[in-house]
């Protein structure tokens, strides 16, 4: 076993062991134990409810955060590449990052209803403007020796792009998408506990109307460990596309 897996499983288990002890305490009679929230999560993924769940949850999920990835690197190199378009853009991202998004949320189900629709805007809207900002930073960023190295070697202004600056700026981009796929996450159970209490957000819901608390952390805990997954997963991708700039994440 190396020495990074040994220190996070030891981190793990310094949290979970405080979650223990914490509900043995308890520090309320809201809050279960790390075990019996794990039994309730055997219970609930044997019987099959869980995987009922999530097939709702990430239907606007996988939807929003698609979207998200591929128009908000496109407009973040665009807004990166060019003041005009910098002038014109950035302080709608800024705005939307910056805007309260309960506040929003009556004003989207009003033009677009309870279902699939409003839950992928509220994932675009918490995910978008993450990955917009950083793209555009990485880009304007780029060192301009280099750029300006690609143009000595008449290099095109497509070469330059797709050879010289993704690739420079590539660490902060896969950053915004990070961050950007953790606030996805956090939008699409907002959205199931503001606009309809469907997949996880349902068991979230009705668990603590009828004091299970148990199954309300599982339901919690599942999702962070599938955000984690997400993340760990979007590192190898990085790592494949780009290998040069492998450095290692907590969410290995």
């Amino acid at each position: 076993m190396n020495r990074s897996l040994a220190l996070k499983l030891l981190s793990a288990a310094i949290v979970f062991g405080a979650w223990e002890i914490a509900g043995r305490v308890p520090v309320s009679y809201a809050f279960p134990t790390f075990l019996e929230s794990m039994r309730a999560l055997v219970v609930m993924t044997f019987d099959g409810s869980i995987f009922t769940a999530y097939a709702e949850t990430l239907k606007p999920l996988v939807i929003g955060v698609a979207i998200s990835a591929f128009f908000g690197i496109i407009i973040g190199l665009w807004v990166g590449l060019s003041s005009r378009f910098e002038w014109l853009f950035s302080p709608i991202f800024v705005v939307m990052q910056a805007a309260p998004l309960a506040a929003l949320i009556p004003i989207l189900v009003m033009a677009y209803g309870i279902g699939l629709t409003s839950k992928v805007f509220v994932v675009c809207i918490m995910a978008m403007p993450v990955i917009v900002l950083n793209t555009a930073s990485a880009v304007r960023n780029t060192p301009a020796s280099i750029k300006d190295m690609g143009k000595s070697f008449l290099a095109s202004d497509r070469d330059i792009i797709l050879k010289i600056i993704i690739p420079a700026a590539s660490p902060v981009i896969f950053s915004g998408l990070r961050l950007g796929i953790s606030a996805g996450f956090i939008g699409a159970i907002l959205s199931e506990l503001k606009i309809t209490p469907t997949g996880v957000g349902d068991i979230i819901t009705y668990s603590r109307s009828i004091a299970d608390y148990p199954s309300m952390y599982a339901a919690i805990f599942s999702i962070i460990v599938l955000a984690v997954l997400f993340l760990n997963l979007l590192e190898r991708t990085e790592n494949y596309l780009f290998e040069g700039n492998n450095r290692g994440y907590v969410s290995d």
